[in-house]
């Protein structure tokens, strides 16, 4: 039975000063180095091995998947980046405060670009948005892994991986805005070569 491992990327600089990220390409803080290496340490505690692994555009990601796979004695394991894996882009909020940009336009109306599924911020992508550039490619490289009987490790974003979530455990628009993919912490689905989840488990 294939496994999928899905891996949202350790605390980056931008997370810990509480700014917007989207694709600006911000590095790992030390904690963030240290959970991806955690990472790595708990998958390798659960005897998985990978036969492909897929991550985005962005160093942060990137790194994480580096230092896990290190961590479990496979740095050279064979990976490919793309950029439909790449975070929700925030558009004109990336790089800003969220505190002060709270202050500006309103807690409320943050919270909407934040969390609601398809009203994106100025000139950034809703979670709807996303799920449509991060799912056909998923479903055809992923999945298309998977098909062949592969075990793979994809290690994303918060927003690209939640995308993915919902595509894979049926949930609606309302269900997965309730859903928080915690830095550095594998997300395991044991799947059919169909493509259909058989369990799921949190290596937290």
């Amino acid at each position: 039975m294939p496994c999928l491992v899905l891996l949202r990327h350790g605390q980056s600089q931008w997370n810990l000063d509480n700014r917007f990220t989207g694709w600006e390409d911000v590095p790992l803080t030390e904690l963030g180095r240290t959970e991806a290496q955690r990472a790595g340490a708990r998958m390798l505690a659960e005897k998985i091995s990978f036969d492909q692994c897929f991550t985005s555009n962005l160093q942060r990601a990137q790194i994480t998947l580096a230092l896990a796979l290190e961590e479990m004695g496979t740095p050279d394991m064979s990976v490919i980046r793309h950029e439909a894996l790449n975070e929700r882009h925030y558009g004109d909020l990336q790089g800003l405060d969220k505190g002060e940009t709270a202050k500006k336009y309103g807690d409320e109306q943050v919270h909407i670009w934040r969390r609601s599924f398809d009203i994106p911020p100025p000139n950034g992508e809703s979670l709807k948005d996303t799920a449509a550039r991060t799912l056909p490619w998923f479903r055809e490289t992923v999945l298309g892994a998977i098909r062949k009987g592969e075990d793979v490790l994809v290690a994303a974003h918060g927003n690209s991986l939640r995308a993915i979530v919902m595509e894979l455990e049926g949930l609606t628009p309302e269900e997965i805005l309730e859903v928080n993919i915690g830095t550095g912490i594998p997300l395991v689905y044991q799947m059919t070569e169909a493509g259909e989840v058989r369990e799921k488990a949190i290596l937290d």
